[in-house]
């Protein structure tokens, strides 16, 4: 039976206590994580996601940003019973201690899908898909979108045209992308140029002088066309389950669109229902 410490990242990348906002989205940023556990003195306190900051826009200090009582996982417990938690608790993220506390790993329902891909599970897909799916306008602002993702607690959303017609994806990881710059950078020590990328965290990750506003997330005003993944990949409902596993973890993506033979959004499928049929 394959244990946590088979699939999990050993020696993460983590927040150090006490710490403050600005540090924490620059070390998520530039090593292009969503979510790294949160230690002092090498011992295992929470978690921090960018969940939290949206949550939190208005703090800034680390010890009130983190989940304090965040799930986690023993190195060497079975995976079935770390999916038993990422299901559960509904979580991403199970930061992996050893028996003295100390962070050793972390583990993601990222990792997760190679071992649901290994297991070749071959339930439909259409038939794992159980969560809401929300589709957005293409035209919805970006303030829309994150307010959206505040009140249904749902962080991926499908893009809709005016015909219903599936033409995108966009997800939390992509506002994260674009939050934090404020509305009064000055362009020109950022070396930006007006046709840049100035509004987003991957065009001005390497660059050492920031400029904020506040510490607060701020929003450029501009619409979720601007912001989604176009023309996303998608599956069918008879899709096996292993399957979509593999194209997800291939693609580094939490979900997948679920369409019909004319390309109509049926619904979507998350990393944590491929999981769940591991249960």
């Amino acid at each position: 039976m394959k244990k946590v410490s088979d699939l999990m990242t050993k020696d993460p990348i983590t927040a150090e206590l006490p710490g403050n906002r600005r540090d924490v989205i620059n070390l998520m940023v530039k090593n292009k994580l969503t979510g790294v556990p949160v230690i002092k003195g090498g011992k295992l306190k929470g978690l921090i996601s960018r969940h939290d900051f949206f949550e939190h826009p208005y703090e800034d200090q680390l010890a009130l940003l983190y989940t304090k009582d965040h799930p986690s996982v023993y190195q060497d417990e079975l995976l079935d019973s770390a999916a038993q938690k990422f299901v559960e608790d509904n979580i991403h993220y199970l930061p992996v201690k050893d028996e003295e506390d100390y962070c050793v790993g972390i583990l993601t329902t990222a990792d997760m899908l190679a071992y649901v891909e290994n297991k070749k599970i071959k339930t439909p897909v259409g038939e794992a898909a159980t969560r809401p799916c929300v589709p957005l306008y293409e035209g919805t602002p970006i303030k829309v979108a994150l307010q959206t993702m505040k009140l249904t607690k749902l962080y991926a959303f499908p893009v809709v045209d005016k015909d219903a017609a599936l033409i995108g994806i966009i997800t939390d990881r992509d506002l994260f992308n674009l939050s934090e710059i404020s509305g009064d950078i000055v362009i020109s020590e950022l070396g930006l140029g007006e046709d840049e990328e100035a509004w987003s965290w991957e065009g001005v990750r390497n660059i050492m002088k920031l400029y904020y506003e506040e510490s607060k997330i701020e929003m450029p005003d501009i619409s979720v066309n601007d912001a989604m993944v176009s023309e996303p990949l998608s599956v069918f409902s008879k899709t096996d389950v292993y399957k979509a596993a593999r194209l997800m973890r291939r693609n580094d993506f939490g979900q997948l669109p679920i369409v019909d033979e004319m390309d109509y959004l049926e619904t979507m499928v998350y990393e944590l229902d491929l999981i769940h049929t591991l249960l």
